[in-house]
């Protein structure tokens, strides 16, 4: 039997920062539903008091990601030398 030196591997070939970027657009998506919906459940805002709400929820969701959960408990690198 023949072996072709061409094989096509996909985790070789398929781009690893499209990972990251899967994850981090579901988490914008993700965190800002949320961000949201909390917000709206807290009646009647003031606008520019509702936005900030959002603003904030939407960065703590963000940072609980990056930096608790990916940094503590799972403990992988965000940015890492591959080298």
């Amino acid at each position: 039997m023949v072996v072709h030196p061409n094989i096509h591997i996909p985790k070789e070939s398929f781009p690893h920062w499209i990972w990251y970027a899967i994850e981090c657009v579901a988490l914008i998506v993700i965190s800002f539903l949320a961000a949201v919906k909390i917000t709206d459940s807290f009646g009647e805002l003031p606008v520019d008091m509702h936005n900030y709400m959002i603003t904030g929820i939407f960065g703590m969701f963000f940072f609980v990601w990056y930096i608790v959960i990916r940094g503590f408990i799972l403990k992988k690198k965000i940015l890492q030398n591959r080298f």
